[in-house]
């Protein structure tokens, strides 16, 4: 995954994408799959990690299923994806990865 993915540490700014092309072509690749549920965006320089747990926190109290996508990880890659505060499993990984990768080879997508 990460070798495939131009990342601006490894190529500097051709890794950049300043249009939301290759977003919306994944979208509608997975139909749209963010007009499917409701969801908080957090945007802003400082405490959007801390913010975004503690809304995920409350959510999942009052009884809600909680997805919670963060960047960056710190050792795993799942850290960034969860459900219900745990990582989605290395399984549900490889198989998404498997199922699109002729697809995101030719959309050639940001990591992020």
């Amino acid at each position: 995954m990460y070798t495939q993915l131009p990342m601006f540490q490894r190529i500097g700014s051709a890794a950049y994408k300043a249009d939301l092309d290759n977003t919306i072509a994944i979208c509608e690749l997975l139909n749209n799959p963010q007009d499917k549920f409701k969801s908080v965006h957090l945007a802003g320089t400082n405490g959007k990690g801390s913010t975004s747990h503690m809304i995920a926190s409350v959510l999942q109290s009052a009884g809600y299923k909680v997805g919670l996508y963060t960047s960056p990880h710190l050792k795993d890659f799942r850290e960034r994806i969860r459900i219900n505060g745990k990582m989605i499993s290395r399984n549900f990984v490889v198989d998404f990865i498997e199922k699109y990768q002729k697809d995101f080879e030719r959309i050639k997508p940001s990591f992020f």
